[in-house]
């Protein structure tokens, strides 16, 4: 049997500012959105242009509190070719990426930001 990666999900405090983030850092695109009033939610999906895997967004429209991320180092990873650029763009954006990092000490390999909930992005060199 084969399995295909579709989609991860995550829940956000406020859908617009989260899908205005996700278009504005990576570019990527809202595909589809579903309101389901009865449950009290919207879910959109967001992928980069020509890619497959999607990222759903979930808003629980009577959620008051901040989600609990966790203590672990769970993250996404979007890969970039210029990842110098993506970082000084991000800096311009006011989006305080983390600095650039490489695990083997030589040219940075990959960097971090966090969306509007906290949820960290790996930005690695493709």
């Amino acid at each position: 049997m084969k399995y295909q990666m579709i989609h991860t999900c995550i829940r956000v405090m406020d859908l617009k500012k989260s899908e205005l983030f996700y278009q504005q850092a990576f570019g990527f695109e809202v595909v589809r959105r579903l309101e389901l009033p009865e449950h009290k939610c919207t879910l959109a999906w967001l992928r980069s242009p020509g890619g497959t895997f999607e990222l759903e967004l979930t808003w629980n429209h009577d959620q008051e509190e901040p989600y609990a991320l966790g203590n672990g180092y769970s993250h996404l990873a979007v890969g970039v070719a210029d990842l110098i650029a993506s970082h000084k763009q991000h800096e311009a954006m006011g989006l305080h990426p983390k600095p650039l990092k490489s695990l083997t000490g030589g040219d940075p390999r990959f960097y971090f930001l966090a969306d509007p909930d906290g949820y960290l992005i790996e930005v690695l060199k493709a």
